[in-house]
């Protein structure tokens, strides 16, 4: 029996392995920066940044090892299939951070080396004058009403009088049943007139729910909770 062991490692050079491992390490640490700089949510991630940068360098290794042979590539697909990622994405931009080092590290593990330090310049450019500069910000802010009140009797129209008296506009989101029956729900997206504080709505709301819970959130599309 041949127990000849068969070391492919020679296809590419150590040179290689160090250039591409460095510059995605290095790109993708770059990006890391950038994300930590751009970030304005309470959910900041510690972790998820270390991933990226890990993640980088991981695709780098793999685009090493794949090459240009499909089979290694249809077998990666394979092993990669089994693995299930849990943890719940809060921010649709943190999904473009990581295809951002996916492609980085694509880019240096086949040894475009030049194409992956101007596209991490260029888009991480990019990104941050989108945060300078705010591209795209809606100047509308809305306030996120709970309204609890008995299911007996009819509080809609006392709630709605409230609210015309210190909204600009509302719309009734949702009606739920809750704590087994004993409370309604109202939930409203609402937008505050100039002038008018939360807590004076609060306040409004509270002499028309028989005493109940009312709470308004505010700022809830610009922060993740």
């Amino acid at each position: 029996m041949d127990f000849n062991i068969q070391d492919l490692s020679g296809t590419f050079s150590v040179g290689d392995i160090a250039i591409a491992l460095a510059l995605s390490f290095v790109l993708s640490s770059v990006i890391g920066w950038i994300y930590r700089a751009t970030h304005r949510n309470v959910s900041y991630s510690q972790s998820y940044v270390q991933t990226l940068v890990i993640l980088g360098m991981l695709v780098s290794l793999i685009m090493l090892v794949v090459g240009s042979n499909i089979a290694r590539a249809f077998a990666l697909v394979g092993a990669l299939s089994v693995v299930r990622f849990r943890n719940a994405i809060k921010e649709t931009r943190d999904v473009g951070f990581i295809f951002l080092v996916m492609g980085v590290g694509m880019a240096c593990g086949t040894r475009f080396y030049t194409l992956a330090v101007i596209a991490a310049v260029a888009i991480g450019l990019v990104i941050l004058v989108m945060y300078r500069f705010s591209w795209f910000q809606l100047n509308v802010q809305r306030q996120v009403v709970k309204v609890q009140v008995p299911p007996d009797g009819d509080y809609t129209n006392d709630i709605q009088d409230v609210l015309l008296r210190h909204t600009s506009e509302f719309e009734l989101v949702s009606l739920e049943s809750i704590r087994g029956g004993a409370l309604t729900e109202l939930l409203y997206t609402v937008r505050l007139k100039k002038g008018v504080k939360p807590g004076e709505l609060i306040s409004a709301l509270s002499e028309r729910t028989a005493g109940q819970r009312v709470t308004v959130l505010t700022g809830y599309d610009q922060t993740d909770l």
